[in-house]
């Protein structure tokens, strides 16, 4: 729940829907994210008494996510996190995401 707090606790706008795996299923993250407005794509855990829908369609996007956070893992420096300093690690993960977004480009 802790790293849910720091993410909505951001001065960016919220969200149209947050994707999410189970680990996320809790019911202070559903009425916190159904305050906000936003619509949980949250599949529920399969020891809850009310399982709830979730759009498979919408929830498949999550899985190209992850699959990219596993490409920019690729890079050994991303992966390790040798850097010190937050702003040097963020160069680091946009020079692996340019590496990633050439590939794509080329290849199309």
């Amino acid at each position: 729940m802790a790293a849910y707090d720091d993410l909505m606790d951001e001065d960016a706008p919220d969200p149209v829907a947050m994707l999410a795996d189970k680990g996320y299923d809790s019911d202070a993250i559903r009425h916190d994210l159904e305050a906000r407005g936003v619509e949980p794509v949250i599949p529920t855990k399969s020891n809850r008494k009310i399982q709830r829908p979730v759009c498979r369609q919408t929830y498949a996007h999550r899985n190209r996510i992850e699959r990219f956070f596993n490409k920019i893992k690729h890079s050994r420096r991303v992966a390790t996190r040798y850097d010190k300093l937050a702003s040097s690690f963020l160069g680091f993960v946009q020079l692996a995401t340019i590496r990633i977004w050439i590939r794509f480009v080329h290849t199309t």
